[in-house]
């Protein structure tokens, strides 16, 4: 897996975001912090909706924090600028261990 990998999988996800928060008419942060702690839809149509969203929203959670984990070790390796540079020519750039 590359960086730019996992930032096509947070691009998709916030498509998948953008759409419920359009749907129902709230962020999504706002959204999970209700049905993370426990709270369900009175329309029984939405639960499946509300279960998918609340998985899109943990999926793009953990690919925030991979984002961020592989930038500051990356930034150690080389400047921004670098990495800018090689990820605007589409060189792949694999994750450090």
């Amino acid at each position: 897996m590359t960086l730019n990998d996992i930032l096509q999988d947070i691009h998709a996800v916030e498509e998948d975001l953008l759409m419920y928060e359009r749907k129902y008419g709230v962020l999504s942060d706002t959204f999970y912090e209700s049905y993370a702690s426990g709270e369900e839809p009175d329309d029984d149509a939405w639960v499946l909706d509300w279960a998918d969203w609340a998985g899109s929203y943990q999926i793009w959670l953990r690919r925030r924090a991979q984002y961020q984990q592989i930038i500051l070790a990356l930034k150690k390796q080389t400047a921004l600028s670098d990495l800018i540079k090689r990820t605007a020519r589409r060189e792949p750039l694999p994750i450090p261990a």
